[in-house]
């Protein structure tokens, strides 16, 4: 295909092992590039990747669509403008569903070489929402991982971790996929010392709670309007995410989502596992880690 169509932009939606190999192909070869969450599933890989991208000059985008969601969108519009003021804590929370033939289906499935767990496949996008808002710039992570209800995987099935940021702030995540078939919500919330939101649905696509000293707004007015009614969890996201990466590539502006956010969010996951298998907390930024580092880990 890089030979003989020469394609201007590729979406890779490969499973998760293999986005690091084709993504640097394409690049190579001049393709502009979309690659689904996770980016990668190591720390050397992530690299790879932008070190690609900087040599080729070719834009890159990491797919984590929820970042255009109406609701994140007007949070984050809140957050720019100062409304929360100086931020306390924040908190992501991933309740959903997958059973047995979900795994089953695909032999790639919560296997720490091609996919990582429930942090990394279903939560990830959370978890990207959570660093974003509160700063980017994680300096330690204390967490833990299980494997509850899943025997048949090789990777967590819970997660939970606490977040130091650089700004003095706390992110609290807790994620499963052991919930008694239904995807229950993704929620988000942000607390500041002049105000707080949370943002709810299955994929964060509504807002349960608007809160702000300026009073600016009427929640329930707010509700109405902003939320969204996807009809799954992977939201209306991905059409904004693309529109946004063509102009990207017409205009050779940095797109809205780059390999930078993507590294950063899996750079979370794997502190969270790092964590989890040493029994103590984590800093921040990793110069090595790999979702294969952790084989064994529950069924060793």
């Amino acid at each position: 295909m890089l030979e003989i169509e020469k394609p201007e932009l590729t979406a890779i939606a490969t499973f998760s092992g293999t986005h690091a190999d084709i993504a640097v192909d394409c690049i190579n070869a001049g393709s502009n590039v979309i690659i689904e969450k996770p980016i990668a599933l190591s720390i050397a890989d992530a690299d790879r990747i932008i070190e690609a991208e900087k040599k080729k000059g070719v834009t890159v985008c990491a797919n984590h669509q929820n970042r255009f969601n109406n609701s994140v969108q007007h949070m984050r519009r809140a957050l720019l403008a100062g409304r929360f003021g100086r931020l306390f804590y924040g908190t992501a929370s991933i309740r959903w569903s997958r059973d047995e033939g979900y795994y089953r289906s695909a032999d790639w499935r919560g296997t720490w070489e091609q996919d990582g767990g429930a942090l990394m496949n279903q939560c990830i996008h959370a978890i990207d929402l959570l660093r974003w808002m509160m700063g980017d710039e994680v300096t330690e992570v204390a967490g833990y991982t299980d494997n509850m209800k899943h025997p048949y995987i090789e990777c967590e099935d819970f997660g939970a971790a606490l977040l130091r940021f650089k700004n003095g702030s706390y992110g609290l995540i807790d994620g499963t996929v052991n919930l008694n078939g239904r995807d229950y919500e993704e929620t988000l919330t942000v607390f500041g010392e002049t105000g707080y939101a949370k943002l709810g649905g299955t994929c964060v696509n509504k807002i349960d709670d608007w809160h702000f000293d300026d009073g600016d707004e009427t929640e329930s007015i707010i509700q109405a309007t902003v939320g969204e009614n996807p009809p799954n969890v992977y939201g209306f996201g991905h059409k904004s995410l693309y529109a946004d990466v063509i102009e990207a590539v017409r205009t050779g502006r940095k797109p809205y989502i780059d390999s930078q956010a993507g590294k950063r969010a899996l750079e979370t996951v794997l502190a969270i596992y790092k964590s989890a298998s040493e029994g103590k907390p984590v800093k921040l930024p990793l110069d090595s880690c790999s979702t294969l580092d952790f084989k064994g880990r529950f069924h060793g």
